[in-house]
């Protein structure tokens, strides 16, 4: 499956369709520019190579598209309304725009620096906005589409509060990159330390449509250590994420024969 059939893996069905195409157009572009695509390899060589974290190349990037994109379509098969893209005008259809520039491009900062990856991540974003918006927008829905984008971007990093809900969105899926392959690279090289440990203990996340809630998350594992990327990384990016009451965390122990693990937490 190529990139672009991925990151629309999740679209809803046609009862629930909502106005995808200029995603649709777009997205191309995007996954195809020799900036962006040497851009999103690099950032992992500051990240894993020198720093010893979980992995933030192209196949994090790759998940938590996907899973922004798929978590809005739940989101608004719920029902949520989303309010940045309607605050500066702009059309439904560039929520999905919004979502899916600020997935592929919120980690790119880590070329500079692991720390505060987030800030850097802002100006480097924008020139990459100000080339291709151009080709899909005129000037005034060009930087209305940035402003939105780079805040979403800017939101990922938990210091710094979301005002949108599509800033919520890229918030809480970065998190929800946290099956074993997240933490392949550091634990191969000899990491043992929590992020990747916890990583390792999660086989499985899946979203669907919740009980009450517009979007279930079901996260299986089979090793206590899970527990910290729930309770701790993901709790802590649900938080402020404007998402609160639309999102229901279930945790489950796929290995009920271990009875240090809680058979299940729910958030």
């Amino acid at each position: 499956m190529s990139d672009v059939d991925a990151a629309r893996e999740y679209a809803p069905d046609d009862d629930h369709a909502f106005p995808d195409e200029r995603l649709n157009e777009i997205l191309p572009y995007l996954l195809d520019d020799p900036e962006v695509t040497t851009l999103l390899e690099a950032q992992n060589v500051n990240a894993v190579t020198r720093k010893g974290y979980n992995d933030h190349g192209p196949k994090h990037i790759s998940i938590v598209r996907n899973r922004a994109l798929q978590l809005y379509d739940l989101l608004k098969r719920g029902g949520c309304e989303f309010n940045g893209a309607v605050q500066q005008g702009l059309g439904e259809a560039d929520e999905a725009v919004i979502i899916a520039f600020a997935a592929t491009l919120h980690d790119i900062g880590h070329i500079v620096h692991r720390d505060e990856h987030a800030y850097y991540s802002i100006p480097l974003a924008s020139d990459i906005l100000d080339r291709l918006l151009p080709q899909f927008y005129d000037t005034a829905n060009a930087v209305r589409v940035k402003a939105e984008t780079l805040h979403a971007i800017l939101c990922h990093h938990t210091e710094e509060t979301p005002l949108t809900k599509e800033a919520g969105v890229i918030r809480v899926a970065d998190a929800l990159d946290m099956e074993r392959g997240r933490s392949r690279i550091p634990y191969e090289k000899g990491g043992r330390g929590i992020n990747t440990l916890s990583s390792q203990a999660i086989t499985d996340v899946h979203l669907r449509e919740g009980d009450g809630v517009p979007v279930q998350v079901e996260i299986e594992m089979v090793n206590a250590a899970g527990v910290y990327q729930v309770d701790n990384l993901l709790k802590a990016k649900l938080s402020e994420s404007m998402l609160e009451d639309e999102i229901r965390i279930v945790a489950v122990n796929t290995k009920s024969d271990d009875s240090t693990l809680v058979e299940r937490i729910e958030l």
